[in-house]
């Protein structure tokens, strides 16, 4: 299965996507604007592979003018009804439908991965402003939290430890590959801790919204996700989890 198949299976499950998938903490827009040495409101942001707005929401809230590129229909479609009156542009990471010089920060929400580093960190630095900032992040599992790293587990053995759980693909792993994940740019990485508190339905829905699941196909979904109902069940007989993440952080100053 190819990445571009990957990514592209969100389109047909992005209400599942918008309803289920974790936002971020404000302590992570902080932290951009701590790094970037200014501050987002009122400053031009383009928010890149911006799916159905999850990120967009926040930036918007924090007063930047920001605008959308999404290349997917279904994410596109679920934009517009979550967040009409912010402006959604077709593209991707690698051809940016930008002008040069256009903004003061680029923010890759869950997608640099989707990208070719290689054409997208160049493209990114011809679209910020001098002293522009492009800030990439992901939400990952806290695998400290005994029950999250035991339910990893469980998914990489059901894949045949091929494909990542907690998110969709790894934003850490070896120097050289997280050397390429760059493109060659210098980031500054922190890391935020937060947690949300959801009904077990939710958490399942969450899972089962990644792309490895997507691609899997519905039926020999549906048995791993009852069969994980099963066992967290037993872990919260109250029907609500207790979700923990790690926002990897990553910034680089044009």
């Amino acid at each position: 299965m190819t990445s571009t198949s990957r990514a592209h299976s969100f389109n047909a499950a992005a209400a599942a996507y918008a309803a289920n998938r974790p936002s971020y903490p404000q302590a992570l827009l902080d932290g951009i604007e701590d790094i970037a040495g200014r501050p987002l409101a009122g400053a031009a942001v383009a928010d890149i592979g911006a799916g159905t707005g999850i990120a967009t929401a926040l930036l918007h809230g924090r007063g930047a003018r920001v605008v959308a590129v999404e290349p997917g229909d279904g994410m596109t479609e679920e934009f517009r009804r979550t967040l009409p009156g912010v402006p959604i542009v077709r593209g991707d990471g690698n051809h940016l439908p930008l002008a040069g010089a256009s903004a003061d920060f680029l923010t890759y929400a869950q997608s640099w991965h989707w990208t070719d580093p290689a054409r997208s960190a160049p493209e990114a630095m011809r679209v910020l402003r001098p002293g522009g900032a492009l800030a990439l992040w992901w939400n990952i599992s806290d695998h400290e939290v005994r029950w999250i790293a035991e339910q990893d587990l469980r998914v990489r053995r059901f894949f045949g430890a091929a494909a990542p759980a907690g998110g969709d693909a790894g934003a850490h792993g070896s120097s050289d590959r997280s050397r390429a994940m760059s493109g060659g740019l210098d980031f500054v990485r922190r890391s935020v801790r937060w947690s949300r508190r959801v009904p077990l339905d939710t958490h399942l829905a969450n899972l089962a919204s990644h792309s490895a699941f997507l691609v899997l196909g519905s039926e020999a979904t549906a048995g791993f996700i009852a069969r994980e109902r099963a066992v967290l069940r037993e872990l919260f007989p109250g029907g609500t989890v207790d979700e923990a993440y790690v926002v990897d952080l990553s910034v680089a100053l044009n």
